[in-house]
């Protein structure tokens, strides 16, 4: 798409006029971005949620702001919604479904869900896509996608991929705008989770899910942070927790595979067991990236600054030269920062938030979906610290990181690898007497040399390069000088003014040469 379609133009008429009713031109405080953002539609809510997210892209005030962008808008009409059904299914609404609620469980931006009954009597929520919300965010990203190339340049653009930050929000729109992703989400998710006996996923009804429509089984039991109606049933509020921040560090660590919006309306208690729903949203990490992040929160936990430095540079991407000593002693002091408070007393968003900006500051930028599990760490911990205060997520990632090393340790690889380092320090060891005996007699023959290599800093290289430049610059002025003089103490044919034209030309060339090399170094002191 090109910003020339009809379609495209209209859709810009259509973000000018929001931004003329705001009054963009007076400015943008946090609270207006929000609501902006809210009536430019979906594929900007999406991005808003991903970018709240981004402190070291946006300072935290609009971070905070744009983190109350939920997915609660406007419902579709009736109307709207037999429409779509009977267009996705094929069939009239009544016989889909001989009982269908008119008030909708939740509206969000691209979807609500409605209560209903099958014809055997089974209760499920229907989930409607609404009407032209796949051709709008095709549309909208198509014409983010041509202001990417201006951000690119700018300086934030530098260590903020945006071009990632769009790819990811495209990918992560297509999965919640295609139901048979979401329904296949949901399976993996079931398949990777059916050996704990605490963790439950609602049934989808495949032969009934369409693109645009999804039927799954209603959950009831008790939303996740209603704490007085768990207490009354008999929960314990403290396993509850527990075992939530386990799973999702679980998710996280171990598969690689992890939901990725878990609020409270996403996550319910169910005959003891915690049960996920809306699969829409799913994050996913490779398994270098698992093993990084898995050592990071580790490092975190034993606020061990060495460890969390490796495991950033691990995980990031390096976009320029990194300081080492500097990124050390920065982490050192965040480290010192957080050393004297409790840690299961946190908020893990102003932890990462630190994080990303001290990541911004050292030119390192976050994988793709690093985004996602920031933005799903700290929902999860708000959760959690709702049903529990006392849970500590670092200690549980500790916890689970441990575990994964007990189990995965193999003691005979771990003897046989060792063996072998032995091995070869000791045949380096037999080599030693033979190389000091030859060192000694090169230097009592005078023949030994020393290999050093300086490592300059790139305030010393650009001063080197630029005293080259000025030195090769006044070598080729002073050798168009000497040259031209000596060709006018010749009768060379042509002639301009009674001197050779070629003296005249090198004469001009030297002249032409000194102005640029003045004007390079005025400007340099401009800058």
């Amino acid at each position: 798409m090109t910003a020339g379609k009809p379609e495209n133009r209209t859709r810009l008429k259509e973000i000018a006029a929001i931004l003329t009713r705001h009054e963009i031109v007076r400015g943008v405080t946090p609270e207006k971005l929000r609501l902006i953002i809210e009536d430019l539609g979906p594929t900007y809510i999406k991005l808003g949620q991903l970018m709240s997210m981004r402190p070291d892209a946006l300072p935290a005030a609009y971070c905070r702001e744009l983190a109350k962008l939920r997915s609660e808008v406007k419902p579709m009409p009736l109307d709207e919604v037999r429409r779509v059904v009977e267009e996705a299914m094929g069939l009239p609404l009544e016989e889909a479904f001989p009982s269908f609620e008119a008030e909708p469980l939740g509206s969000a931006s691209i979807a609500q869900a409605h209560r209903a009954v099958l014809a055997d009597g089974s209760r499920v929520v229907v989930k409607v896509q609404r009407e032209g919300a796949y051709e709008v965010m095709s549309r909208d990203v198509s014409l983010l996608r041509r202001a990417v190339g201006l951000a690119r340049h700018s300086p934030v653009g530098e260590v903020v991929d945006f071009g990632m930050v769009l790819d990811e929000l495209w990918a992560v729109a297509q999965e919640e705008l295609d139901f048979l992703t979401e329904a296949q989400n949901a399976q993996r998710f079931c398949e990777l989770n059916s050996g704990l006996a605490y963790v439950g996923c609602p049934v989808i009804y495949r032969h009934l899910t369409t693109p645009r429509v999804l039927v799954m089984e209603y959950v009831d039991g008790y939303a996740v942070n209603n704490r007085a109606a768990l207490l009354e049933a008999g929960y314990d509020l403290e396993e509850i927790g527990g075992k939530l921040v386990h799973h999702y560090l679980k998710q996280v660590i171990e598969d690689g595979f992890f939901h990725a919006d878990p609020h409270p309306g996403n996550i319910r208690i169910r005959e003891g067991k915690i049960v996920w729903i809306d699969f829409g949203m799913m994050g996913r990490l490779s398994p270098h990236d698992q093993t990084a992040f898995g050592r990071l929160v580790s490092a975190l936990a034993g606020q061990d600054a060495a460890a969390v430095k490796e495991a950033l540079l691990s995980m990031g991407q390096v976009k320029g030269p990194v300081d080492q000593a500097r990124l050390y002693a920065d982490l050192d002091e965040m480290m010192a920062r957080y050393g004297s408070a409790d840690w299961g007393d946190m908020d893990l968003s102003l932890v990462i938030e630190d994080m990303l900006a001290l990541c911004h500051d050292h030119r390192i930028g976050m994988p793709r979906g690093f985004s996602l599990l920031a933005r799903g760490m700290a929902t999860l911990e708000g959760v959690a610290a709702e049903i529990s205060p006392n849970i500590n997520v670092f200690q549980a990632a500790g916890e689970i990181m441990t575990s994964r090393l007990l189990t995965d340790f193999d003691w005979r690889k771990e003897l046989q690898s060792s063996a072998r380092a032995v091995a070869a320090s000791g045949r380096k060891a037999l080599d030693l007497p033979a190389l000091a005996a030859d060192w000694l007699r090169l230097n009592i023959r005078g023949q030994s040399r020393v290999n050093m290599e300086l490592s300059a800093s790139q305030d010393l290289v650009r001063t080197a390069a630029s005293l080259v430049d000025k030195l090769i610059g006044g070598i080729l002025i002073a050798a168009l000088l000497v040259a031209s003089s000596l060709l006018c103490t010749t009768n060379m044919e042509p002639q301009i003014l009674n001197i050779p034209a070629l003296g005249a030309a090198g004469y001009l060339g030297a002249l032409v040469l000194f102005v640029w090399l003045v004007w390079r170094r005025y400007a340099k002191k401009k800058k």
